[in-house]
């Protein structure tokens, strides 16, 4: 059983950092690929990152390149989400969730959908 628990969701002014946390059990990281994802209000749910530790292969949605940052510790099997920069858009119930890869067209990639998710930690960016 996976069981992935985010934490680290808070209220924030525009311009503000916040680090979401997010700890696995049940299976590791670097085997999986692991993403971040969030929905705000009467929004569809988007990716905002993703990984592939073992083969060092992240993504970025275009709004959060730059600002945000993926990584893992495979060690304490903990993802994060670091985020600098935070405006008033990225408000939105974050979540971790994790899948499986496939190989083809020369790379890696994460399988989809996501099948395993947290419950989620609420990010509030306002001044």
């Amino acid at each position: 059983q996976i069981n992935l628990v985010e934490s680290g969701g808070d209220s924030v002014q525009p311009g503000g950092s916040l680090r979401l946390s997010c700890a696995a059990s049940g299976y590791t990281y670097s085997t999986y690929c692991m993403g971040w994802f969030r929905q705000a209000p009467g929004k569809e749910r988007e990716a905002v990152a993703t990984m592939i530790e073992r083969y060092g292969s992240t993504t970025y949605a275009q709004g959060v390149k730059g600002r945000f940052t993926i990584a893992q510790d495979n060690a304490k099997n903990t993802l994060y989400l670091q985020m600098n920069s935070l405006k008033s858009e990225d408000t939105a119930m974050y979540y971790c969730a994790a899948t499986g890869t496939r190989y083809y067209g020369g790379r890696w990639h994460c399988t989809w959908p996501f099948n395993y998710w947290g419950q989620g930690t609420q990010v509030t960016v306002s001044s």
